[in-house]
């Protein structure tokens, strides 16, 4: 994979964010222009080849359900907001891509807006991922609001990035032979320490203090006359630089070189794999179903039967949105391959304990929507259907919750007996189920479970009949 083509425009969305964690309108302005600028070069491309993230700013920030909408229709795509730790996997994605392969665990730090990521690796592989929240935007306006850079203020900046250092320091000290920075800031520091001759190359930690020494003596960012800062990087030159200087303290770096790959590139990565089989969502699901010792025999059976319930209830192949229809049993098949994760907690109300490792776990690939619709499906899939209400938004939705649920249902013997011919249809306002009526007198036990089905979803507003075939 080789880049064509790049644009990159700053909107330090961490510059809007409120004491209390709003996104200000000024910030938001600045996101929606700049994604209308965009939307014009990605507004030929197809759906499945666009993936746009949000990151720490839209983490934290209270608004962001409503901003995000205003941001999806303006892009004309939708817009995942990842965990931290994702984040920190996709950028050490893009880096190990740039870089030679090497037998040494390599450290990559990532100094972004609102937050910086840390991870050791070896090879393409993560083997530790820390996002903390510290970040160049946020540190200037919190430590630097008016440019002015004194001892003081600089050594608080610095104290407060190395009380953040403390939480990782044990795990990551000395676990690393190569220390490499991702992303603007590192390389922006890089840049000046070599063209203005405070080290040959990379970042060192006399370059560092050379370039510390130079901003205590002019005192304000926008006096700074240094080769290779450029204008955009000024205003948060100092909260950055107060960052690295408190890693290379607390992690003992000596030397950090630079690398060109980093976050949009893992993330375009990790589409690619997508596309060739090779999805870390399957594999995260995998990962999950091992650690909590899912019976896998109970999961491929509800996997299967749930899967062709929503294949009959979306309309086969004549679907109108097929890729839409594809996404949304993509997400019903691992929902029920995690269905029974929650009983290594406790058996009883397991589907509650599911719904909360898939909605709180990390889960690499999964971005927080998705982590949300497992859980809401997770939820659903048995139990008193009030706890759902409002929460099933469209007939999507409705369609992959009762799918998962009447396979959980008929599959409660946890057999592979034979099943009868299931024939459903979902008419927009209502469900349909035909089913041999011999086989139901049969299975009394699944016949009373099926009525009190009716009644669950009549709760919601939703029809399901059973019509004897």
């Amino acid at each position: 994979m080789y880049m064509l083509d790049g644009l990159r425009e700053p909107v330090r969305l961490a510059a809007g964010l409120t004491a209390d964690k709003y996104l200000d309108a000024a910030a938001q302005q600045r996101a929606l222009a700049a994604l209308g600028r965009f939307a014009e070069r990605l507004r030929d491309l197809p759906l499945e080849a666009v993936r746009a993230v949000g990151t720490n700013s839209l983490r934290v920030a209270k608004n962001a359900a409503d901003f995000i909408p205003q941001a999806e229709h303006v892009l004309g795509f939708p817009i995942e907001v990842i965990a931290g730790r994702e984040e920190a996997r996709l950028i050490y994605l893009g880096v190990a891509h740039s870089l030679p392969q090497s037998k040494d665990n390599r450290l990559v730090m990532d100094i972004g807006g609102g937050s910086t990521e840390f991870i050791i690796g070896n090879g393409l592989a993560p083997l530790k991922l820390e996002s903390l929240y510290m970040g160049c935007v946020s540190f200037s306006c919190r430590f630097f609001p008016d440019g002015k850079i004194t001892r003081h203020n600089l050594k608080q900046a610095e104290l407060a990035a190395r009380s953040e250092l403390q939480t990782i320091v044990a795990d990551y000290r000395g676990q690393w032979r190569q220390a490499l920075g991702s992303s603007g800031t590192a390389r922006a520091i890089a840049e000046i320490l070599e063209l203005n001759g405070y080290c040959k190359a990379g970042i060192t930690r006399e370059g560092l203090d050379k370039l510390r020494a130079h901003l205590l003596h002019v005192g304000d960012v926008q006096k700074l006359d240094l080769q290779g800062l450029r204008p955009d990087r000024i205003p948060t030159l100092a909260g950055g630089f107060a960052i690295m200087y408190a890693a290379f303290c607390e992690l003992d770096i000596a030397y950090m070189d630079t690398a060109s790959g980093a976050l949009r590139e893992g993330v375009l990565y990790d589409l690619w794999g997508r596309f060739h089989d090779n999805d870390m969502r399957d594999v995260t699901v995998q990962q999950f179903m091992q650690r909590y010792h899912v019976d896998t025999r109970q999961a491929g059976r509800v996997a299967k039967l749930a899967q062709a319930f929503a294949q009959q209830f979306f309309g086969g192949e004549d679907a109108s949105d097929s890729k839409n229809w594809e996404a949304a049993l993509q997400i019903l098949n691992w929902a029920a391959n995690l269905h029974e994760i929650g009983i290594s907690v406790a058996h009883s109300g397991y589907h509650k304990h599911t719904a909360y490792i898939t909605a709180n776990a990390d889960m690499p690939g999964f971005s927080k929507k998705e982590q949300a619709r497992l859980s809401l499906l997770t939820l659903a899939q048995r139990g008193s259907l009030s706890k759902l209400q409002g929460q099933l938004k469209n007939s999507d939705e409705i369609i992959l919750a009762m799918s998962l649920r009447l396979a959980v249902l008929f599959y409660r013997n946890r057999s592979d007996g034979n099943l009868p011919t299931l024939h459903g249809h979902f008419s927009g306002t209502k469900f349909h189920l035909a089913i041999d009526p011999d086989w139901l007198a049969q299975n009394p036990l699944t016949e009373t479970a099926l009525q009190e089905e009716v009644k669950q979803w009549k709760t919601l507003g939703v029809g399901l009949q059973i019509v004897e075939k």
